[in-house]
């Protein structure tokens, strides 16, 4: 595991057809943070779920292949970038959740379970659950414009995920919408629930007088279809780490295309201006 005063982003890299985008999206985020990119590619790497490929399985030296090709592609979209890379052998849930406690952030693309069927698979889903650093998830060519969308589930919310939200929104100059759900048939209920999240973005807006806040409170029957418009309207969404049950599950699945990337903050996690120093 590797340890440095600046904790970079780790991006792992799988020779998937959408790794690429994954990788420039890595990039991206350790050039704004300021940090170095350590390229992962834990091999043997290759896919074993039901669609793989029915191919040659990739050896060690098509591992390293791949590993050189990343750092060539990240080097070239950041020439100013620090960029390392590592071939692991392993587990990559394993190994990516151990890299995590020294990164400041983790980059991982989403893999669906099959056509017709929106998931994450198995290394996303548990790294959702056991990351220690935000985890950020490539999930198609979305736009990278728009609202930051947060997603509370809580009364207060965690503070790390809308320190989080504040401060993404600030950096990219955008609004920041916070969706908040509530079971109908209590217009009592709806009330309080807009009351309470308006209170806990207030108590944060102060520290981000630029970031126009967005309070939105919407019904469990329409969250799916709020999330995913939110997830192709806007450049990112943002969720508390470490959830479960049906609302953790709509969020790693909301179905359609050009999705904007989900970032996932655990309860105690490095801050975007802080990353770099």
């Amino acid at each position: 595991m590797r340890t440095s005063e600046a904790q970079p982003v780790v991006a792992a890299v799988d020779g998937s057809r959408t790794h690429p985008v994954t990788l420039d999206l890595a990039a991206d985020e350790a050039a704004r943070r300021g940090v170095p990119l350590h390229v992962l590619h834990v091999w043997p790497g290759q896919y074993t779920g039901r669609y793989r490929c029915r191919g040659p399985v990739p050896g060690e030296t098509d591992g390293r292949r791949l590993l050189d090709a990343a750092i060539r592609r990240a080097r070239q979209r950041a020439p100013w970038l620090t960029v390392t890379g590592e071939l692991i052998t392993g587990s990559p849930a394993g190994i990516l959740a151990e890299h995590s406690e020294t990164a400041s952030l983790v980059v991982i693309g989403r893999r669906d379970e099959g056509p017709g069927r929106p998931g994450w698979g198995s290394t996303a889903a548990y790294l959702a659950r056991h990351s220690r650093s935000p985890l950020l998830v490539q999930r198609g060519a979305g736009l990278r414009t728009g609202p930051v969308v947060l997603a509370v589930t809580g009364l207060d919310g965690p503070a790390s995920a809308v320190r989080r939200a504040f401060e993404e929104a600030d950096l990219a100059g955008t609004r920041l919408v916070a969706v908040r759900v509530w079971q109908p048939g209590d217009d009592q209920a709806g009330r309080q629930a807009r009351r309470q999240l308006t209170e806990l973005l207030a108590a944060w807006a102060g520290h981000y007088p630029r970031v126009r806040v967005e309070p939105l409170v919407v019904a469990e029957p329409e969250l799916s279809y709020t999330l995913g418009r939110a997830s192709r309207r806007g450049r990112l969404l943002i969720a508390a780490s470490g959830q479960r049950g049906w609302f953790a599950e709509l969020v790693r699945g909301v179905p359609g295309p050009g999705q904007s990337p989900v970032l996932l903050v655990p309860p105690v996690s490095f801050s975007v201006a802080a990353a770099g120093r």
